[in-house]
């Protein structure tokens, strides 16, 4: 029987896995994707001072993560939607409070820290009671205790919670740009190293630096028409058309991507969302408290990683460790998804704000 089984290699499972091992507890992650370089792992994430590099402190990658670690992306810039540059940050030379880092590098980052066999690839959940996991490979597991890591669309979950993800009526289309220094001048300088905002009330343009030469555009839409089924031709002419009054160089955002768009509706769960305690299962991140993209989420998923290995830690038995992890991060995740519940359509607004400083 395996003691911890912890669902999801993503950022909040990993840092869970390496502070239980630092500590010599054992445990086992379990992930769907069929090796370590099986997908794209998305964009740039901003790990914040209070909550993101604590859990990478007590993880011991605290001083990693900042040689990895881009400072000078906390640069922002607000745009008007006919291009007027209306606002700039601009970091101070020392300025850490939330540097950047791409999602797979700090995915490398926590995977390279773990004892190796420690991730179990290929291990597709397709149901658990708590106590069995039973994998789409036709494997059974025995644990005593099952962390669901696994993101917005949870196998887990359903043990402690009937409650699934909603629609905000808000999407975004996410556009990539490679090679941008050189291939596309002008939206690097657009952009800056950090990230650039716009927005008319009605829909949105969020542009990220990325490490490489990369940049990603989210394209915000407020209930868009459905994607199903257009090609990329098609959805860059209706684009232009939607973004019709917008400045020529912000329309750049909208058409000169390389490659076709990815449609990304943005869920949430039900706030707040709770659960009774059951003895062993519990939930982390974005299976636990899926909000909108406004600045907290892998910061909350990292926080709660090292709150629930810190208690297992501390805690004569897996359950009071449990239970005290859960007494604290279901209030705190109860508290901000009240803070964000229906801020989705904030995304539009033509001053972004930024919950991850609040």
């Amino acid at each position: 029987m395996t003691a911890i089984s912890i669902i999801g290699a993503g950022p909040g499972g990993l840092t869970c896995a390496r502070i239980l091992q630092r500590h010599g507890i054992p445990v086992t992650v379990y992930d769907r994707d069929p090796h370590r370089a099986a997908r794209n792992q998305g964009g740039t994430l901003d790990l914040h001072a209070d909550d993101g590099q604590i859990a990478l402190r007590e993880a011991g990658l605290l001083d990693e993560f900042f040689r990895l670690a881009r400072p000078e992306g906390q640069e922002m810039r607000q745009y008007s939607s006919v291009g007027e540059l209306r606002s700039h940050h601009l970091p101070a030379p020392d300025e850490l409070f939330k540097p950047e880092i791409d999602r797979g590098q700090l995915r490398d980052l926590l995977l390279d820290s773990l004892e190796p066999g420690t991730v179990k690839w290929g291990h597709a959940l397709a149901s658990t009671d708590g106590h069995v996991l039973n994998f789409k490979t036709g494997d059974a597991v025995e644990t005593e205790l099952v962390i669901g890591a696994d993101g917005a669309f949870s196998r887990v979950r359903p043990v402690l919670s009937p409650a699934v993800p909603q629609y905000t009526g808000v999407s975004f289309l996410e556009a990539w740009f490679d090679d941008v220094d050189n291939r596309h001048a002008e939206i690097a300088a657009l952009v800056g190293q950090g990230g650039a905002h716009a927005a008319d009330g009605e829909r949105g343009l969020f542009a990220q630096r990325n490490s490489g030469g990369h940049i990603r555009v989210y394209i915000i839409r407020r209930n868009p028409a459905d994607v199903t089924g257009l090609s990329t031709e098609e959805l860059r002419a209706g684009l232009l058309a939607e973004f019709a009054g917008w400045s020529p160089g912000l329309r750049q955002l909208v058409s000169d991507n390389d490659g076709a768009y990815v449609d990304r509706p943005i869920m949430v769960l039900p706030v707040e969302h709770t659960w009774a305690h059951r003895p062993g299962v519990t939930l982390l991140g974005d299976a636990a408290h899926l909000m909108p993209p406004l600045g907290v989420g892998v910061n909350m998923a990292m926080l709660d990683a090292s709150d629930l290995a810190l208690a297992l830690v501390g805690a004569a038995t897996l359950d009071e460790g449990v239970r005290a992890y859960e007494s604290i991060m279901l209030p705190r995740s109860a508290e901000i998804a009240k803070m964000l519940d229906g801020r989705a359509a904030d995304l539009l607004d033509t001053d972004i704000p930024d919950f991850g400083e609040q």
